[in-house]
């Protein structure tokens, strides 16, 4: 029943993503609060991978469903002439555009892997495929995000 909620909350929060949006600001806010609450849960996570919190199976498998449909969301809000502003973003996400986008694709891939993981409640599963995701994390960080 969670699942099916999220979904469709997900869904509810695409829609205006799809959008035009009504300036470059509105969707660099965007994309940033889908990211800052993407980040919020993956952190919970973390902490329970790395013993800075107890490993609650549910809990990890709640916050990682909302990883998983928030990350569906930023990528709408990378529109052109929103390189500019309050953002970290770099010009090189609009000019290697494929390669961001085949960045955004394997950290879903991941993330869905962590999905699948936290289902089990196995904490080492989980430890891994959280790994697995703060690596591709990282790997787009240290593209296409200014410090």
């Amino acid at each position: 029943m969670a699942s099916l909620t999220l979904a469709a909350a997900a869904a509810t929060l695409a829609m205006p993503a799809m959008a035009q949006f009504k300036n470059g600001e509105d969707a660099v806010k965007y994309r940033k609060a889908a990211f800052t609450v993407m980040a919020n849960h993956f952190a919970r996570v973390g902490a329970m991978t790395s013993g800075k919190q107890p490993f609650d199976a549910k809990v990890a498998a709640e916050n990682v469903a909302v990883v998983e449909a928030m990350s569906k969301l930023p990528w709408a809000g990378f529109v052109a002439g929103t390189d500019k502003g309050d953002t970290r973003a770099l010009p090189e996400i609009w000019t290697e555009a494929d390669a961001f986008k085949g960045g955004a694709d394997k950290m879903q891939a991941a993330v869905a892997k962590l999905s699948a993981a936290a289902k089990t409640g196995n904490l080492d599963a989980v430890k891994t495929a959280f790994g697995e995701v703060g690596q591709t994390c990282k790997a787009c960080h240290d593209d296409y995000r200014k410090d």
